[in-house]
């Protein structure tokens, strides 16, 4: 059973990195998105395409120096689902009692 709002295309934690940069940004390259989430070409494509087919995430490609890049940005659906996702991750969080989290290992 999963909290309301909790998100499984987001959820993953490389998806859950990209979310988060794109949140704040208005929009990323491919290599700085790699390169932040220490991925491969072909892992951070596969996570792009999964956040894009729901429509969370918009991709654009574009000539650049010479080069064929590829720029991702949040779209409005996504950045709802990231918001609702963190509030449910938060709310889960908020259920462990402060001494399990803060107790020794």
């Amino acid at each position: 059973m999963s909290a309301p709002g909790f998100d499984a295309v987001i959820h993953p934690p490389t998806r859950l990195q990209i979310m988060a940069v794109l949140t704040n940004v208005q929009e990323a390259e491919f290599a700085t998105l790699r390169d932040l989430t220490k991925v491969s070409d072909s892992v951070l494509s596969k996570h792009l395409s999964a956040l894009a087919e729901p429509g969370y995430v918009k991709l654009r490609k574009a000539a650049a120096h010479g080069r064929q890049r590829t720029w991702a940005s949040v779209t409005r659906a996504g950045r709802a689902a990231f918001a609702q996702h963190v509030a449910a991750l938060q709310a889960l969080a908020g259920l462990v009692p402060a001494e399990t989290v803060n107790a020794p290992a």
